[in-house]
């Protein structure tokens, strides 16, 4: 009889007993636990247990000196894969830091510990020092403290904030930057328009306001250009001479080329089907937001690290797809999202072209120069960045007037509020409580909108309260031009109708979400192809994902 390999997750009572009783059976034991030691012993609130209240499990010894059982504290169980009736565990173990066999049990490291964390006892409405406890009925000590600082751990691309920014406080903004771009290839351009939910976790604000860490990382980038220092993206000696083809130079496909050619490939090309780089950085942020000037310097950084980028080059009309794949050893997939949704209401499709235009083509034909004339009322209808951008655009274009129609209130906005405050500072007039009905026109030209007034009802699925139209409150705006900036979408239509991808019904990849890999062999994908419309940081970590799937996938053929 084959010999059985039992996982056990979490190191509680009923683990403990689970596993003796599987060992005792015959069977080769693993005891996975979260927490630096076994959760039976974890009972103190104050984290510090006086000698008389000492807790013991009897079973613990049996545990932990029965030759079948293999007990792994401190770990975290990451994935689990079952392949031919057997499945595999993918744990990661976090390094003990107290050696219990040199501590003198003098408990002086529980009360002046200068780390603070939440506390995973109350479920995180307090705060507690970094090591553990201390229990005298077994002699343990624990330091149990975030593998990651909460802003490293909110930054999808984990960037190493906390020694950034101490480099910038001690005068070394060179250094830095060389910090930085150990995780990020476009730090100015970042530092410029990332949202920064890294702020948003930052345990200052408790304090008085998080630290400017978006800010800093653009700082810091622009030492170097005040310095007129040109640098250079180093890559190993050794070289693979595997052949890689990446779809899309925006923010995942850039770093997955960055990242594959840190490791040292020298066959990387890059298909994109615009004539310039940076994919919705160049043409879906504003200048004014993002010089392309900068973005431009960024993208030759990585380029000239023998990257080959082909602009003018739309996989699916002037290259195949099926022949990307025979002739490359893997395919990374980064197209964006750069279809605007429509409104569907009537008139739309009628007046397409002649006066309604998407977000997504308005902000791109604006940034390479084809915009149409600005004359008369603009109307951006939305709530997002999208419909900011396209707002502030349209303004500084010279829309005589501009305004943003949205159907909830400011509250449940989902812009950046800085932005919103910056467009109604330059003039842009927001109307809330109002959805478009119907778009109007005569002469083959669009002369405005029909609209009805909403009213807030029952919270929906995303959390908001659902705008609920007023019967009889339709009314009419008169606009030259009107923009629907309501969300965007992929077009996988590159791919072919006889693709074997698994997508999802908001038409976009499923991957395997450690390596990035699609369900065909050889194939990875990232950034909003997977994600949906996201943010460029976001992009960003997923093509550092993939550049490692592919790294791993083709040194393991």
């Amino acid at each position: 009889m084959e010999k059985k390999n039992v996982l056990i997750v979490g190191g509680g009572l009923q683990g403990i007993q689970a596993a003796l009783e599987k060992a005792e059976a015959g069977a080769e034991v693993t005891l996975v636990e979260k927490f630096p030691s076994l959760g039976a012993e974890r009972i103190p609130r104050d984290r510090i247990v006086k000698p008389e209240k000492a807790f013991v499990n009897p079973a613990l010894d049996r545990v932990r000196n029965h030759d079948k059982v293999k007990i792994l504290p401190y770990s975290d169980l990451k994935k689990i894969k079952k392949d031919d009736g057997k499945v595999q565990a993918h744990i990661l173990k976090h390094s003990l830091r107290v050696d219990n066999s040199k501590c003198n049990d003098c408990k002086a490291c529980i009360r002046v510990c200068p780390v603070n964390m939440f506390d995973d006892f109350n479920e995180g409405f307090g705060f507690r020092t970094a090591v553990d406890y201390f229990n005298p009925g077994t002699g343990e000590y624990n330091i149990f403290k975030e593998d990651q600082p909460v802003c490293q751990r909110a930054c999808p691309a984990h960037l190493n904030i906390r020694t950034y920014v101490a480099q910038i406080a001690d005068g070394k903004p060179l250094e830095s930057l060389a910090t930085i771009r150990d995780r990020l290839p476009l730090p100015g351009s970042i530092g410029r328009v990332c949202p920064h939910p890294c702020e948003t976790a930052c345990n200052r604000q408790y304090l008085d306001e998080p630290i400017s860490i978006c800010f800093l990382k653009r700082f810091a980038a622009d030492a170097e250009i005040k310095e007129g220092i040109e640098p250079v993206y180093d890559t190993p000696e050794k070289k693979y001479s595997e052949k890689i083809a990446i779809i899309g130079a925006g923010p995942a496909g850039l770093t997955c080329a960055h990242d594959l050619a840190r490791e040292g490939y020298e066959n990387i090309t890059i298909y994109e089907a615009l004539p310039v780089p940076g994919g919705y950085l160049w043409v879906g942020i504003p200048e004014y937001r993002l010089p392309k000037e900068l973005l431009k310097r960024e993208v030759d950084l990585i380029a000239n690290m023998g990257i080959d980028i082909k602009y003018n080059t739309r996989v699916g009309k002037d290259v195949s797809f099926d022949d990307l794949r025979k002739n490359n050893d893997a395919v990374f997939i980064g197209a964006g999202c750069h279809k605007g949704l429509k409104l569907r209401v009537p008139g739309e499709d009628e007046y397409e072209g002649k006066g309604i235009v998407d977000c997504v083509t308005f902000l791109r034909e604006q940034a390479l120069g084809e915009a149409p004339e600005a004359k008369g009322k603009l109307i951006v209808i939305g709530g997002g960045n999208a419909a900011i951008d396209s707002a502030r655009v349209g303004w500084r274009m010279g829309f005589d007037e501009v305004y943003i129609l949205y159907r909830r209130t400011r509250k449940e906005m989902p812009a950046n509020p800085w932005e919103i405050d910056a467009a109604e500072h330059e003039g842009v007039i927001l109307q809330y409580l109002a959805a478009p009905v119907e778009i109007l026109g005569k002469d083959g030209k669009v002369t405005g909108m029909k609209c009805i007034k909403m009213e807030l009802g029952e919270p929906d699925a995303s959390g908001r309260r659902r705008p609920v139209p007023i019967e009889g409150s339709e009314y009419v705006i008169d606009a030259e031009t009107i923009v629907p900036a309501i969300s965007q979408a992929t077009n996988l239509d590159f791919l072919g109708q006889d693709n074997r991808f698994d997508i999802t019904r908001w038409n976009t990849f499923e991957i395997d979400e450690d390596t990035g890999a699609t369900n065909v062999p050889g194939v990875f994908a990232g950034g909003d192809v997977v994600s949906g419309p996201n943010i460029a940081i976001r992009a960003i970590a997923a093509g550092k994902r993939a550049a490692l799937g592919i790294h791993d996938y083709l040194r393991s053929k």
